[in-house]
């Protein structure tokens, strides 16, 4: 008996001594915490309410900086369409080009970008990806490769399929202005700007069922530089886009004045 109350007495005196210590330490932790959070956030009382604000995410999103790596976004999927001389009509010259405008498409997207963004509403970036223009034409011609001019032969065989296309490495120029984020954390995106082309090659595609799928390629005296602009309207990762080359589509006095435009879908604004 007396060995057990001599034990509980040392015990609550060791208890005694460890208080204050160990409600020191808590205390101490608590004011360290206290400490680095007053070096986060900035405290202000106004109108009777207390405000907290991140200062460091406040000043990144006021400080300009580089932005800029590899990418895969502003995906295009939509449609292609020939202006001859101003007109959708194609002249006699080129009516071996006549198309099915529901099948005559434009594919493209974007893999490099390198920039700079100003604010959190204002963009200006270079990018880089690739684009196809895919003709499905109407008529059962073959467009020659290695020819002086851009010439179609008509053919005795009906084809399923006959796309003659071309494909570009394009480099835009973007100007991006968007709004701020809504409640939903979406926002509205204004993108627009010049681009320039270069020819990777074009081809001609034809399936037939005398001979099955064919394929050839040539450059088909598409312009090996195209230049033009692009318009680009969207809200969160989804909009519409349209684009305009300035210069005919083809290197042949025969198709002068030809050019070509495209509109549609695009994904992956950011």
């Amino acid at each position: 008996m007396k060995h057990l109350i001599f034990t509980t007495l040392l015990v609550s005196g060791l208890a005694g001594v460890m208080a204050p210590s160990a409600f020191s330490q808590q205390d101490t932790v608590i004011k360290d915490t206290v400490i680095k959070k007053k070096s986060k956030y900035t405290l202000t009382i106004g109108g009777g309410n207390l405000i907290t604000k991140s200062t460091d995410s406040t000043n990144n999103q006021k400080k300009g900086r580089f932005v800029g790596g590899i990418t895969f976004t502003r995906v295009d999927l939509g449609f292609s369409r020939l202006i001859d001389n101003g007109s959708f009509n194609l002249s006699p010259a080129n009516e071996f080009l006549d198309y099915r405008g529901g099948k005559t498409s434009t594919f493209s997207f974007d893999v490099l970008q390198f920039g700079y963004r100003f604010n959190s509403n204002f963009k200006v970036y270079l990018a880089g990806g690739f684009d196809w223009t895919l003709i499905r034409l109407r008529d059962n011609v073959t467009t020659q490769k290695n020819l002086p001019t851009l010439t179609a032969l008509p053919e005795s065989v009906e084809f399923s399929k006959n796309r003659f296309s071309s494909s570009y490495v394009h480099i835009p120029l973007n100007f991006e202005i968007r709004t701020k984020e809504n409640d939903k954390g979406k926002r509205f995106y204004f993108v627009l700007g010049p681009e320039v082309s270069f020819l990777l090659g074009g081809k001609v595609k034809q399936i037939s069922d005398e001979f099955g799928k064919q394929k050839q390629y040539d450059n088909y005296h598409f312009q090996s530089v195209r230049y033009g602009g692009s318009f680009r309207f969207g809200y969160g990762g989804l909009g519409l886009f349209t684009k305009y080359y300035f210069n005919d589509m083809f290197d042949t006095p025969a198709q002068a004045g030809l050019k070509n435009m495209s509109f549609g879908i695009t994904f992956g604004l950011n």
